[in-house]
């Protein structure tokens, strides 16, 4: 029986473990891959102490951080976290949690929810075969590979029109596919991607196919107004419509948004279920950042410390 159970090797989940382990909390940390999403990036600029660093060191250092802790964090790697139960419930709904992996099963007292999220993909073909050979989702890892080239961003939401600005020194000219009728990005971004001149928004824009050779070549889109099929000669596709919080494990035990992200009180990380906190993408916080996801897996670590105190 552990005091606590975390799941995930990112940000989030290395940052709980770290404190976990600091409080003397018999800590199982159940980790498929170090370094959550921002494992694909090769310059990370934003990471508070880094000037830059690419994801592959940033997730060495975590890694490396929670190994610190040897006799107190149990590490188990690579493993997948399937489903999380609640067990042993006592009438007040003090319970202990069963979460059960791709290679067994495990008990805990209390636990945190640091499995982050994936980027959502068009389902289209051509996608999956042209990944990491033109199609791209991450802008802010890969928009230099793209210099002097064609490109086209699929999605005029927030993602997409940040996309649009993180090519901008880069690429040559930019289309910008919107679904519907209306962007949806703030106004201020909105602003930014309109006034600049190598920035083409096609919108009613239903993307059909990436094509290519070796390399993307075009992406075929359907005109949803004229019902007509066209094709876009460009080198690369970024495909920014949002992401997937890795939740699937507690639906049905904790309170998930439409989304699918797991609710928080974000003054202390806790869930709709005593003894289960989250931090980070997993969670409705609107803020998807490495250094928000760290601090605020503080607060769930802490709050479990504060919970089992009063528990035991």
């Amino acid at each position: 029986m552990y005091d606590t159970i975390i799941i995930g090797g990112g940000p989030t989940g290395t940052a709980a473990a770290v404190y976990t382990a600091r409080k003397r909390l018999k800590t199982l940390l159940i980790v498929e891959e170090f370094g959550g999403q921002s494992i694909v990036s090769d310059d990370i600029q934003n990471w508070i102490g880094e000037e830059h660093i690419s994801g592959y060191d940033l997730a060495k250092k975590f890694e490396a951080h929670v190994r610190s802790f040897p006799d107190i964090v149990e590490i188990k790697t690579p493993e997948r976290a399937l489903t999380v139960r609640a067990v042993n419930c006592t009438a007040e709904k003090v319970c202990d949690f069963e979460v059960e992996t791709d290679k067994g099963k495990y008990q805990g007292k209390t636990v945190i929810l640091g499995a982050g999220a994936r980027r959502r993909k068009l389902g289209i073909p051509g996608e999956d075969k042209f990944n990491g050979k033109g199609v791209a989702y991450c802008s802010t890892c890969d928009a230099p590979l793209f210099s002097g080239k064609v490109v086209a961003v699929v999605g005029g939401g927030n993602a997409g029109l940040e996309a649009a600005v993180d090519l901008i020194p880069y690429a040559t000219k930019i289309f910008v596919l919107e679904f519907g009728e209306v962007l949806k990005a703030d106004p201020v971004t909105q602003e930014d991607v309109k006034k600049n001149p190598k920035i083409e928004i096609v919108f009613n824009a239903q993307s059909k196919e990436v094509m290519g050779e070796s390399f993307v070549t075009g992406l075929k889109y359907l005109d949803r107004k004229t019902n007509e099929e066209k094709t876009l000669e460009v080198q690369g596709v970024f495909v920014e419509i949002g992401s997937i919080p890795n939740s699937e494990m507690v639906k049905g035990l904790v309170e998930l948004d439409k989304f699918g992200q797991v609710i928080i009180d974000s003054k202390h990380a806790t869930t709709s279920h005593p003894g289960i906190y989250a931090a980070g993408d997993i969670t409705d916080d609107p803020y998807k950042q490495n250094n928000i996801s760290s601090g605020d897996a503080v607060k769930a670590a802490l709050s479990a410390y504060g919970y089992l105190l009063k528990r035991s």
